[in-house]
């Protein structure tokens, strides 16, 4: 972990720009203000080169993704070196020809690759219809090393499954990152608008609270309307950073962009799973069931 105690931390919500080029442009922007108001990680949103594509299955889709290292890494990695940070990111990546997944990257605040961990959690949902373009993860939870601590990098949906936050609590995870893309149907009621996006906080607050870590969500923000021009998903930003008792240290707002900063206590988790021992008193020997599909 790092030697300081206090790590400041950005988070940067935007919408799609329209393109791979202005959305990467907006990014070293904001990368460049975070790092002028002392950010040393910085924490972007899911998918964040281009739209959120999943809204439709078509085969036209595959040619956004790029290989690691690639085009993207590339500036990814300039982009951490020239400002001094450690920069997460999120990619389509192109393993290779029909082999696809939806994959974070890591940087080190010297440009190199520290690692990536590629989503396991594939949601087949109205409007977010994954499992067409990605492949299921295949690297574990593995946190990444880096010079501001341990990181245990998830992705968006991951984020509803307390298996894969407890998991890199496991294997010393000092952090829990989530580039996210989640939203409403902007056809749902409002009360149900509300449940859903409180829903998603709760959820979140619950793997800090569980596991003693801070957590960092990273979310898009604005409307993209559907391929077929019928409907769209209206994201609902509300970036967080939260400390390890689930308290809101910065919460972004609903609507626009927001370049989200926050200061997190790197020694607190001590500190807090010291009063609330959860993992010296988890029941291993009883948990074997948690290996089946359903309990029947």
């Amino acid at each position: 972990m790092s030697k300081h105690t206090t790590l400041p931390v950005a988070l940067i919500q935007d919408v799609d720009r329209g393109s791979r080029e202005a959305n990467l442009s907006e990014i070293e922007r904001r990368v460049k203000q975070a790092a002028a108001a002392g950010a040393r990680l910085v924490l972007l949103q899911e998918l964040h080169n281009g739209p959120y594509f999943c809204q439709h299955e078509s085969v036209d889709e595959f040619d956004r993704a790029e290989p690691i290292p690639g085009p993207s890494t590339e500036r990814l990695s300039a982009l951490a070196r020239a400002h001094d940070v450690v920069l997460v990111g999120s990619l389509f990546e192109r393993r290779a020809a029909g082999l696809y997944h939806n994959t974070a990257v890591v940087f080190e605040r010297d440009g190199s690759l520290l690692g990536k961990y590629r989503k396991m959690h594939i949601p087949d949902d109205p409007g977010f219809l994954e499992k067409f373009y990605f492949t299921p993860g295949d690297l574990g939870f593995t946190p990444i090393d880096s010079s501001v601590g341990r990181l245990g990098v998830l992705v968006c949906w991951d984020q509803w499954y307390p298996e894969a936050a407890r998991l890199m609590a496991l294997a010393g995870a000092e952090l829990l990152l989530y580039p996210t893309a989640i939203g409403w149907d902007p056809k749902d009621a409002s009360d149900e608008k509300h449940r859903q996006r409180q829903a998603w906080i709760l959820s979140h607050r619950g793997h800090a609270v569980a596991n003693g870590l801070p957590v960092l969500s990273c979310n898009r923000t604005g409307f993209e309307l559907a391929p077929s021009g019928d409907g769209g998903i209206q994201f609902w930003g509300s970036s967080m950073v939260l400390g390890p008792q689930g308290e809101v240290l910065a919460e972004a707002n609903i609507e626009a962009p927001e370049l989200l900063l926050a200061e997190v206590d790197m020694h607190r988790s001590e500190q807090v799973r010291r009063i609330w021992p959860f993992l010296r008193d988890r029941r291993i020997e009883a948990y074997g069931d948690l290996l089946r599909r359903y309990r029947d």
